[in-house]
């Protein structure tokens, strides 16, 4: 069953008021995806990966990823368009905070000139439509310019998950990572998504109770 943005949103609120805090659903969200890139790309221990990260939640799934791909030897560069000073929510703030911590990840201002294997986007995710602007279409021209492979979180940047409408730019993914359910406009641009994966993240089912 495919769901629109909003009663996702309605339904990690309702799982959040049971005390499946969203803290939870982050953690959960990131390692998933991994999972995944994991099977797209087996050999990670010997890749260079850069995380494109946002300043909400979607941005917090990419940092989760980080420090999961760190933990299983990837060379890790982490890269926030807009800065760490425009971070939106609690949960991406402490995930930041852990990276800042580790040495074993390169927190950086712009990708460099590195060559990176893989990019994860975490830019935008589900929350964001309508014509983007700076830095993020920039970082959206980078990602597809970089030829990497590319994991898009929960929908890639650009792409409005309830409609499948692309905006003035946007990334083309080789894989997208979706959570809990599918997204109605997800399945309808299959050239910007790649191959797509629905993982969930531990929500209750009774947070679906009253909005599905």
């Amino acid at each position: 069953m495919a769901i629109s943005v909003r009663q996702m949103y309605d339904i990690e609120n309702a799982g959040h008021a049971m005390g499946f805090h969203k803290r939870y659903m982050m953690e959960n969200a990131g390692a998933a995806a991994v999972r995944r890139l994991l099977e797209c790309v087996p050999d990670i221990a010997s890749k260079s990966v850069l995380v494109m990260a946002g300043s909400g939640n979607n941005g917090g799934d990419g940092l989760v990823m980080a420090r999961h791909l760190a933990g299983h030897g990837a060379r890790v560069r982490v890269v926030m368009p807009a800065g760490a000073h425009s971070i939106k929510t609690d949960e991406c703030r402490d995930n930041h905070t852990i990276l800042e911590g580790m040495p074993s990840v390169a927190m950086a201002d712009s990708p460099g000139d590195h060559v990176y294997d893989v990019v994860v986007d975490a830019l935008l995710g589900t929350g964001i439509t309508g014509e983007i602007r700076e830095p993020y279409a920039s970082a959206i021209s980078y990602i597809n310019g970089s030829g990497a492979f590319v994991m898009a979180v929960d929908a890639p940047s650009g792409l409005d998950p309830d409609t499948g409408d692309t905006a003035n730019v946007h990334v083309t993914a080789d894989a997208t990572v979706t959570f809990h359910r599918m997204k109605r406009g997800i399945p309808l641009k299959p050239k910007a998504t790649g191959r797509v994966y629905t993982e969930r993240i531990g929500i209750p089912p009774e947070a679906e109770e009253g909005i599905l």
